[in-house]
């Protein structure tokens, strides 16, 4: 009989297969990435016959392969053995100016993927699987294989363009005259502030292989004269002379006691009247608390919780997180405002406590 309670038990059971399958699908993207599919697919309808043979491949494993996309809504059918590319996988296009194609490379690598066999081992322990499974942390693995260096950087530059186009119009950066970017990568974010704010100068800070893509960046968004590049180790100290120090998705790479000490030395050179931004998700006390953001990230942001935990060791905080990290580095969380536009991030702005 069709109940109500039998109708529930099957969405129950089928929400848990979804997720068993969840790493197929993680697999499946990387695989088609990989094979240069949404490139070879482009604009048009092609016959999978034809994908395969472009891309040296077997026809029948291709169509499976096609299929298979077109069944997690990156691809459609419209007939028998003919595909073409949805919205959603046209993301997924190199030449795409959106292209998350970097993105999917790095977050389906061994190198995120393989530590987290050992999920179980670090939520008993605490300890950072990834230390245990390729005997050095990740940032030095990063640094000797710089095709995957590379990458990261890439998928960092990708992750943070839609910040980039929200965050200059969501904060009053008309307050301040320098901004620094701690952590800033390829300058993604920081070029963003600097174009819709052109009053505003800023410093670059961040190692030297991190900001090995920035000239590009800077120059793409015609701002390289209004920045400076400070290569450095926000471990040992920060540039001092901005009266602003934004920090986008850096401090969730690292431990409290860690966070402390970068927080601490963007304090030590804050000037009076200086801010610290940071840009980062703010988990709520208690899970299910906003609805409607917990319905938007899709769990997105308590499973990037886990990856910190499992590959950094660091983590996702919460409000009171935030401000006793700060309290700690001598600075005083002023307010905590959802970015709405780029969920799940919010801006938590600090001052000297």
């Amino acid at each position: 009989m069709d109940t109500a309670a039998t109708r529930q038990t099957m969405a129950d059971r089928n929400l848990i297969v979804r997720l068993a399958f969840g790493g197929m699908a993680s697999q499946t993207l990387r695989a088609a990435v990989r094979l240069g599919v949404f490139d070879l697919l482009g604009d048009g309808r092609r016959p999978a016959a034809d994908v395969a043979a472009d891309a040296g491949a077997e026809h029948q494993p291709m169509t499976r392969l096609l299929r298979a996309l077109a069944g997690l809504g990156l691809l459609e059918e419209h007939e028998p053995d003919a595909f073409c590319v949805t919205p959603a996988g046209a993301l997924l296009g190199s030449g795409s100016p959106d292209s998350l194609t970097a993105f999917v490379r790095m977050f389906t690598d061994p190198a995120i993927v393989r530590a987290w066999d050992s999920l179980d081992s670090s939520v008993r322990t605490g300890g950072i699987a990834f230390d245990s499974v390729f005997g050095t942390d990740f940032f030095s693995h990063l640094g000797r294989h710089p095709e995957l260096s590379a990458d990261f950087n890439a998928a960092m530059s990708q992750a943070a363009e839609e910040t980039a186009a929200v965050l200059p119009h969501a904060y009053d950066f008309g307050r301040f005259t320098w901004v620094t970017d701690v952590g800033g990568g390829d300058g993604t974010v920081l070029a963003g502030v600097l174009a819709a704010h052109p009053a505003l100068t800023g410093v670059l800070h961040d190692t030297a292989d991190g900001l090995a893509r920035a000239p590009k960046t800077l120059e793409r968004h015609g701002v390289t004269d209004r920045c400076a590049l400070a290569a450095g180790d926000f471990f040992r100290s920060v540039p001092g002379g901005s009266d602003l120090y934004l920090m986008k998705s850096v401090l969730h790479d690292w431990s409290d006691d860690q966070a402390v000490t970068i927080l601490g030395h963007c304090r030590e050179v804050l000037p009076p009247g200086g801010h610290v931004l940071i840009v980062e998700p703010v988990l709520p006390e208690v899970v299910g608390t906003d609805a409607a953001a917990h319905a938007a990230d899709g769990g997105i942001t308590y499973l990037s919780d886990l990856n910190m935990l499992v590959n950094l060791g660091g983590k996702e905080r919460t409000r009171r997180d935030f401000e006793e990290v700060c309290r700690r580095a001598g600075l005083s969380v002023v307010s905590v405002t959802p970015l709405v536009e780029a969920a799940p991030f919010y801006l938590i702005e600090a001052v000297a406590g």
